[in-house]
């Protein structure tokens, strides 16, 4: 559970949070579903180069940011390269294996990259979702846009929070991929871009943790 003075959309977060949500969410899907915790210690974070935070200096991925924002330690699990057949792989080692208490999972954007089938994919992220909830962990689940001219994934986002009521950050990098001045290269953001990612997140988090 987040302390008192932790109990907000954090810092420097609050202004891009306040900014762009209204707007961002008007055009997305976004879960109604607060997947709360039943029990564990660890907030991690599990995913590919985004969440390792390639294109980022050093102390402003994502993690980082949620982290000073929230006021809370966070373990990063992020790995460059991963689909959702490779993190699945080492779920164990790198995320049930430390007692989590709730898991971000941010994964798929090499799937789509590479262009695995769908059903592999996400038939991979209900795995994933389904041996967290099995140690009692809430998960934080965030989309990742399945295509440039037309989006692959959004139905299939779309039925797996519904069957497995997790929380939801959908198509992260919205506005944000293309963007000459948030990206680092054609696909990781820069120090900017990860702000505004971090943004998207935290008020999801922060509600799941509330909710303990």
């Amino acid at each position: 559970m987040l302390g008192p003075g932790n109990r907000r959309v954090g810092g420097f977060l609050l202004a891009v949070a306040v900014v762009g949500a209204s707007l961002w969410r008007l055009f997305l899907y976004v879960s109604s579903f607060v997947d709360a915790p039943h029990g564990g210690t660890n907030i991690i974070v599990f995913g590919d180069s985004l969440t390792e935070g390639i294109g980022a200096s050093p102390g402003h991925d994502f993690v980082s940011l949620l982290s000073r924002s929230l006021g809370i330690p966070i373990i990063n699990a992020g790995r460059s390269g991963d689909t959702t057949a490779s993190a699945l792989g080492r779920l164990e080692r790198d995320v049930l294996s430390r007692d989590p208490k709730v898991v971000v999972v941010e994964l798929a954007g090499n799937d789509s990259l590479q262009r695995y089938p769908i059903d592999e994919t996400f038939k991979n992220l209900r795995t994933i979702i389904g041996r967290i909830h099995a140690v009692g962990g809430g998960v934080v689940l965030v989309g990742i846009r399945g295509g440039l001219l037309s989006d692959r994934y959004k139905s299939e986002y779309r039925k797996l929070v519904r069957d497995t009521k997790v929380s939801f950050v959908p198509d992260i990098l919205g506005g944000i991929l293309g963007d000459p001045k948030l990206m680092y290269d054609g696909i990781h953001p820069n120090d900017a871009g990860y702000v505004i990612v971090a943004s998207r997140i935290e008020p999801v988090l922060g509600a799941v943790l509330e909710a303990e």
